[in-house]
């Protein structure tokens, strides 16, 4: 009996240490781990993690509950085509900057999964 006790202990201790490391995991603010780049766009300089592979571009900004030490992304294509994102396990509500080099060609807003309760999409301008 002692040795089933000692056995339900150390069981549930683990399971708690789990469960506790789970939870900070879960609702920790979230760091990019891509380089971040200063932009500049319409006199103010942000600070921004880029996208610049396909993983990265599918990846974007989900999961991402704060921002911590930056204030955005910026996807880099390497060809000019249409493109459409979407708000799938997104939870900020993003400003999307449709940019053609260095001018600005549209705005967009995309709300967070938790807002819009559906998948939202954003296609770029032609």
């Amino acid at each position: 009996m002692k040795f089933n006790k000692k056995i339900l202990t150390i069981f549930l201790f683990a399971f708690s240490l789990f469960l506790l490391l789970f939870v900070f995991n879960y609702f920790k603010s979230e760091k990019p781990k891509e380089n971040l780049i200063s932009f500049e766009l319409e006199g103010k300089t942000y600070l921004l993690s880029e996208a610049k592979t396909e993983k990265e571009w599918q990846k974007g900004l989900m999961f991402v509950k704060k921002p911590v030490n930056f204030d955005g992304m910026i996807f880099l294509f390497p060809e000019k085509k249409i493109r459409t994102f979407w708000n799938k396990n997104t939870f900020l509500d993003l400003e999307i900057i449709w940019l053609d080099d260095d001018k600005i060609v549209g705005k967009d807003f995309l709300p967070s999964i938790e807002s819009s309760k559906e998948i939202v999409t954003k296609t770029s301008p032609a």
